[in-house]
């Protein structure tokens, strides 16, 4: 296992901070990477994936997999495959992640970015490259961005 030294918080004080978080975070991922997003229900996961899928030059449409589960796009460094797990969190939890084949797509080179996908990293295919785990600021509605994982000391 890659451990790299304990999480590195960052302050996402306005959209734009979060916009170059997904910036840096498309500069250090390389194919099959996966990424771990974790936060409260309205914390900022999918703008992330909008920020970091822009950086990697998707144009269409980044919107949230909450009810198709798994959005995929087209960059020049390959796929990008958007899951959110929330839907799936359960007992079946891991049935579910392997019938949706995100494993797969994982090996054959996709970059993985998966939100709720904190209990599912052995079906996902291992260990993550990054973890993001966001939070709401308490006073000011700014986020707190942990990151962890074996490729975060790369963000910069």
């Amino acid at each position: 296992m890659k451990n790299g030294p304990g999480p590195v918080h960052r302050t996402l004080r306005t959209r734009r901070d979060t916009r170059l978080l997904g910036a840096a975070l498309a500069r250090i991922l390389g194919a099959g990477d996966l990424v771990i997003l974790s936060g409260d229900l309205g914390a900022g996961k999918t703008f992330l994936v909008r920020a970091l899928a822009r950086a990697l030059g998707v144009t269409a449409p980044v919107v949230s997999p909450t009810f198709a589960l798994v959005q995929e796009y087209a960059t020049d460094r390959g796929a990008l495959v958007h899951a959110d797990l929330y839907r799936l969190l359960g007992p079946s939890l891991e049935a579910e992640v392997a019938r949706l084949g995100l494993r797969e797509l994982r090996a054959e080179g996709a970059m993985l970015v998966v939100e709720w996908g904190a209990d599912a990293t052995a079906a996902l295919g291992g260990e993550p490259a990054v973890v993001v785990s966001l939070a709401i600021g308490p006073e000011d509605g700014s986020r707190v961005a942990a990151l962890s994982g074996w490729r975060a000391p790369d963000i910069v």
